[in-house]
């Protein structure tokens, strides 16, 4: 049976009057790849500082690589790899001054160095840059810099906060096979991002809004769980389209993408009504199919809920 790698207990935490994270309860096993997902402000950063020993919670307890953040946060540091939204990388060193000053603050063995060195600069294809200074590196490279420096110790348990955002796709895409990569060596990974297309990549989720999971499980299950039909209509006035659309009582959330709606409602049967709607008020329709609903209809759907 898989071990436990992060537990938490009704973690909570206020900022004044305002709860962050409230009675937040997860059980991430060893090797996961666990993705935080929702909208900023969420309190998915709040939750990550949380379990990096990093803040204190208000009430609740959790327990990471098996030690409590209440009261062996240093040991918890000693075991886990933190990647922050603005990680500290040092402009003015190169990339290989960065992972060695790295090396050098978790206290790395000297002769366990070259070949740990080698490794990093390998698999995340720095290796042609090493002499570079880091501030002359593109978004996508400084990323994954970022990502080495944080696992020149090897920790059990990596936490990433938004580690994609603002990255070009093709440099988001290379992060996430880096991740896979660790998964296969069992390294314990929780990530936040907004994006819900990297949501899919992982093993399992939970969709988190206003401080606490609306919903949690694997990518594929939560997709199949709104227990709605979800209908996609084209139109060049996508925006008047969803405003008619929320008025017509089957319907019960309404995305907009770019020239497509994403309409989650009660019955199949509310595809007709919506059609002659739209067309009563003028609104011309380019197309139109049933889909399955991706994990951003899902959010909506949960939220507008």
């Amino acid at each position: 049976m898989n071990e436990t790698a992060i537990k938490t207990s009704n973690l909570t935490k206020k900022f004044s009057d305002t709860i962050v994270v409230h009675d937040l309860n997860l059980d991430i096993k060893k090797g996961e790849l666990y993705g935080l997902v929702g909208p900023d402000g969420g309190g998915k950063t709040t939750v990550i500082r949380m379990l990096a020993a990093i803040m204190d919670p208000d009430s609740g307890e959790a327990w990471v690589a098996g030690h409590s953040i209440l009261n062996e946060g240093e040991k918890i540091k000693e075991k886990i790899g933190y990647m922050s939204q603005k990680f500290g990388l040092y402009e003015d060193l190169t990339v290989m001054e960065n992972i060695t000053f790295y090396a050098d603050l978790y206290d790395v063995p000297q002769k366990e160095r070259p070949e740990r060195f080698e490794r990093l600069l390998g698999f995340s294809n720095l290796t042609p840059f090493k002499d570079r200074l880091a501030g002359k590196l593109s978004g996508g490279m400084k990323q994954k810099l970022g990502l080495a420096c944080a696992l020149v110790h090897t920790p059990e348990v990596l936490f990433l906060d938004e580690p994609t955002n603002g990255v070009d796709p093709v440099s988001r895409r290379d992060f996430w096979r880096i991740l896979y990569d660790l998964l296969r060596e069992k390294v314990t990974i929780f990530v936040s991002t907004a994006y819900l297309d990297e949501a899919e990549r992982c093993t399992r989720i939970g969709l988190m809004h206003n401080g606490e999971i609306l919903m949690e499980d694997n990518p594929m299950a939560v997709r199949k769980s709104l227990g709605l039909t979800m209908i996609e209509i084209r139109s060049d006035q996508a925006r008047a389209a969803a405003e008619f659309s929320r008025k017509i009582k089957e319907v019960r959330s309404v995305g907009i993408y770019g020239d497509k709606l994403h309409i989650a409602v009660t019955s199949p049967m509310a595809l007709e009504n919506i059609l002659r709607d739209l067309r009563m008020h003028g609104i011309s329709i380019k197309g139109y199919r049933q889909i399955v609903p991706s994990l951003e209809d899902i959010f909506i759907a949960m939220v507008e809920k």
